[in-house]
């Protein structure tokens, strides 16, 4: 039966669709294709990724001419730490106020060769002037009191002794008449009772010349007590007004020692109190240097270790005579004392630079210090490969650090060329190449 008799037997106005089966063996070919397809795409996307994660990053490029490069040396080396100070004097004399005043004038300015007695400014205080002069009255009149207690009791003293030699004499003459009286009562010349009357006459007279003589004796003891007494009031008006004589000759501040004079910080017009300081004078030839250290380098600096001190117009050799036990800032304040012959322009507070020598090490391998890295640690150099063409990351372990060199303890050989420059820039890379 064919399709169009078929189609003939159905009732009209009745419309189906009918679907024409294709071979199933190109739909599956078709179908499998694009599978395969498919995950030969996913397997060459993932073989891809792979391969570009294994791939190394491209080495930058970085000049030649921009680094610093030099070669591991194995021999002796130099340990040296190095800081920046000042020249200061050995001795510095600072001048201060003795008395209250009024800066009134300044008469010499700082660089001034001076001697002790050079007026370097004057001072006015006129209570202090006035104080003086009162305190020299005051002595001038206890001096006076003291010269007329003086006269009066050498007065009374003398009337003293007037009396006790007038008593002395009765004295003598009775004694002589007791004894004239008892010659002639011997001889029955003159009566008994007269004889015992000149006796007992003489004997009062003794007793009164006895006491006339000590009486003497206590006055010129309290004449000196007196004396003493006035002198010691004579003796401390003088040291009053000694002193106020003093500070108002103080009023005019000298140098008090030869030397140049480095500062005045005070003005005219200034009110100035007892101790404050009003000038400073140094002593130009005996300088020492005073240079600042590191903390981290400051551990091995000992007394007596020899350093130099560049002044920019000369060095001068020392040794390090004192080191600060505290640390200021970070840096440790180290004294050296200078030993040779100082350069022209020397003086105090010129900035200097120091090199102290902490020892000399005899066989060991060394390199310049790099940019980063400190003493006895770790740090990552690029080290230059044959033909210098490029360089590779590598990590060295460092040792005793000088101003200049360091030691290396592992990670380099001798005749190793490295970059010491900073290459911070290509921390993310572990090689370089150089052109």
């Amino acid at each position: 039966m064919t399709i169009a008799s078929v189609w003939g037997n159905r009732p009209r106005g009745r419309e189906e669709t009918i679907d024409i089966q294709r071979p199933a063996s190109v739909a599956d070919k078709r179908r499998k294709r694009r599978i395969a397809i498919g995950i030969g795409a996913i397997v060459l996307v993932v073989l891809v990724t792979i391969g570009l994660s294994r791939l190394e990053p491209a080495a930058p490029s970085v000049g030649k001419a921009t680094v610093w490069v030099d070669t591991v040396k194995r021999g002796p080396m130099l340990r040296q730490v190095r800081g920046s100070g000042t020249l200061v004097p050995e001795e510095i004399r600072w001048i201060p106020a003795t008395t209250e005043g009024r800066v009134e004038r300044i008469l010499a300015l700082p660089g001034t060769v001076v001697k002790a007695d050079t007026v370097l400014l004057e001072l006015s205080n006129p209570e202090l002037v006035v104080a003086a002069q009162d305190a020299a009255s005051e002595l001038k009149a206890a001096q006076a009191e003291y010269t007329n207690l003086k006269v009066q009791l050498r007065s009374a003293l003398l009337t003293q002794q007037s009396q006790t030699a007038a008593v002395e004499a009765d004295y003598r003459q009775a004694s002589l008449q007791a004894e004239a009286d008892a010659e002639l009562a011997k001889d029955g010349l003159v009566a008994e009772i007269a004889q015992k009357i000149s006796r007992l006459r003489a004997d009062e007279l003794k007793g009164r010349t006895e006491i006339e003589q000590k009486r003497l004796e206590i006055s010129s003891e309290a004449a000196d007590a007196q004396l003493a007494v006035q002198q010691a009031r004579v003796d401390r008006l003088g040291a009053a007004a000694r002193l106020r004589r003093s500070q108002v000759e103080f009023l005019k501040v000298r140098a008090s020692v030869e030397g140049v004079l480095q500062q005045i910080p005070v003005e005219v017009g200034q009110r100035v109190t007892p101790g404050a300081n009003l000038a400073r004078v140094v002593e130009p030839g005996r300088l020492k240097a005073e240079i600042r250290i590191a903390e981290t380098q400051a551990r091995d600096i000992q007394i007596g270790q020899v350093a130099s001190i560049d002044t920019r117009n000369g060095v001068v050799a020392g040794k390090v005579s004192r080191i600060d036990p505290a640390v200021q800032n970070g840096t440790v304040t180290v004294d050296v004392a200078l030993e040779g012959p100082l350069p022209k322009g020397a003086r105090p507070d010129l900035t200097v630079d120091g090199t102290i020598e902490l020892e000399r090490l005899a066989n060991v391998l060394s390199v310049g210090r790099p940019a980063f890295g400190g003493e006895q640690g770790q740090v990552g150099l690029f080290r230059l490969e044959p033909g210098g063409s490029a360089a590779k990351r590598v990590k060295v372990k460092l040792g005793r650090s000088s101003v200049n060199t360091v030691e290396i303890l592992e990670g380099l050989n001798e005749g190793d060329r490295v970059i010491l420059s900073d290459m911070s820039a290509w921390d993310a890379f572990d090689r370089v190449r150089l052109n």
